[in-house]
């Protein structure tokens, strides 16, 4: 049975923050908790992804990594770049553990990859591929999990309440306290500021 890594990114539209990617390889037989399955972790409530997250970061089969790229490089190299290369850092840690046979990825893009490995890009591929979902899953709570850490550093801006996207009430905190430094200083609403 051919061994599939999936990959997906979270963090790409906020003004805030690193862009975090994740690449997961399943088990070939599991049981996902209390019923669960796996989709778009943007379709999961915050309880049931939380659950998710925990049984794949926990299940002794699940290989998985979690990487990012940060502000700087995001600023230095642009947001579509940045992801890419938090995927291939997501893609490589996992390689070292096992080379799948195919890497899919969530989007319209691959990133350059180190390996002799065969990569598709799947539009909506956390819909439909339960690697892809996974992946998205991991990514979307440790960024959040961030997110919150960087609220605990900078509570003015209620990051808690919109983990960095551009929201009114983000942009009116903007307007009010300036930048931080995990502001992204190439995203337009945040370069008008400086």
């Amino acid at each position: 049975m051919q061994t599939i890594c999936g990959v997906d990114e979270a963090g790409r539209g906020p003004l805030a923050g690193a862009v975090f990617a994740a690449a997961c390889i399943l088990p070939q037989n599991y049981e996902l908790p209390q019923g669960l399955g796996l989709y778009d972790s943007k379709k999961l409530s915050a309880k049931k992804r939380d659950i998710l997250f925990n049984w794949l970061t926990t299940h002794p089969e699940v290989i998985y990594s979690i990487e990012i790229a940060t502000v700087e490089e995001i600023d230095k190299i642009n947001i579509l770049q940045a992801s890419m290369l938090a995927m291939q850092r997501a893609i490589h840690n996992v390689c070292k553990i096992k080379i799948p046979d195919l890497i899919q990825i969530d989007g319209n893009k691959c990133p350059d990859i180190d390996y002799d490995i065969k990569c598709e890009s799947i539009i909506k591929g956390d819909n439909l591929i339960r690697q892809i979902s996974a992946a998205s899953i991991l990514a979307k709570v440790a960024r959040d999990k961030y997110m919150l850490d960087m609220h605990n550093i900078y509570p003015q801006y209620e990051f808690n309440k919109h983990m960095g996207y551009p929201t009114s009430v983000h942009l009116k905190k903007m307007q009010e306290y300036g930048i931080s430094s995990i502001h992204r200083k190439s995203f337009a609403p945040v370069k008008a500021l400086i």
